[in-house]
């Protein structure tokens, strides 16, 4: 059954950063993406790699202004696996180039001033 379990106080995660929570088999990683919090497993669903430990950044996409040149897209809501380079998208859990492939999330709620995730 699912426990809503503290995290943090909100000021220990700005935007832009991720605490590792040791929930599970394999953790949780709670995300601060401009001020809204989302939560992911610590596991990657191409081979299992600590995919928390990746790169959080953003992505590229063609430019549909200019063909042949790619964009930097949702900088600070993808996690890149540490492994192979997976690419998923914190804020739904969706990988970034086969959105069918997906790894869990949890809701995160804030009151009064601390960070909860519910897993």
């Amino acid at each position: 059954m699912a426990q809503r379990r503290l995290v943090c106080a909100l000021e220990e995660l700005p935007p832009g950063r991720m605490k590792l929570v040791d929930i599970g088999k394999f953790g949780v990683g709670v995300y601060n993406v401009r001020g809204e919090f989302y939560a992911i497993v610590n596991y990657c669903s191409h081979e299992g790699a600590p995919l928390c430990q990746g790169l959080l950044g953003g992505t590229n996409e063609s430019d549909p202004d200019t063909p042949g040149r790619l964009r930097r897209v949702r900088d600070g809501q993808i996690v890149r696996c540490p492994w192979h380079n997976w690419e998923f998208d914190v804020t739904t859990g969706r990988n970034v180039a086969d959105p069918k492939r997906r790894i869990r999330t949890y809701q995160v709620d804030v009151a009064d001033g601390q960070v909860y995730v519910t897993a």
